[in-house]
């Protein structure tokens, strides 16, 4: 239905999308799959491309004005954010280091004197983290802080699309359930 109300609201059918884009991760389990699968029944069921993009990467291009380090984090509990550092280049964010999950000591050390620019759910508890370590920053403000859809559709551009069979999540650590059964054998050996 929200999907049904979008298009009704610009003035659109599905048969008028070229393609569909989706943040396949990282982010909360349940929240990657519902965006997955509901971008994979869409391209399946209307024969249309789609491609997944990173997070962090949408998040990033909500900095492009910002200067210094643009550094998308997301609160990936167990005192870790899922991270990735972005420079913005010819108007575009250009990738400094891979998606990841990562401390906050370690990501102080490495945006320590960088005048960085933080976006997404993390960047409140980031940017705490990072002033009580003596270590400047910026916290982006509320219109630009969280991902948003048009992040989304800049991230696709010029990513090659495919299929829906061809779109899967990106997880950067086990699930809850995955970590807790392979605690589980560990134990049993």
């Amino acid at each position: 239905p929200m999907v049904d109300d979008m298009l009704k609201n610009t003035e659109n059918t599905i048969a008028g999308v070229d393609l569909i884009a989706v943040a396949h991760g990282p982010g909360s389990f349940t929240g990657i799959r519902i965006g997955v699968s509901t971008v994979k029944g869409l391209a399946w069921a209307a024969d249309k491309m789609c491609v997944g993009v990173s997070t962090l990467e949408a998040m990033a291009w909500h900095g492009v004005s910002a200067v210094g380090v643009i550094c998308p984090v997301m609160d990936a509990r167990r005192s870790q954010v899922y991270n990735a550092l972005f420079e913005i280049k010819d108007g575009r964010p250009q990738r400094l280091c891979d998606d990841r999950a990562i401390a906050l000591s370690e990501l102080a050390c490495e945006i320590c004197g960088k005048n960085a620019f933080l976006v997404g759910d993390g960047a409140e508890l980031t940017y705490e983290y990072m002033k009580n370590e003596g270590i400047d920053c910026r916290i982006a403000p509320p219109n630009l802080l969280y991902q948003s859809a048009w992040g989304v559709g800049m991230a696709a551009q010029g990513k090659t699309p495919g299929t829906a069979d061809d779109l899967l999540p990106v997880y950067l650590r086990l699930s809850q359930a995955e970590r807790e059964r392979q605690e589980r054998m560990n134990m049993n050996k």
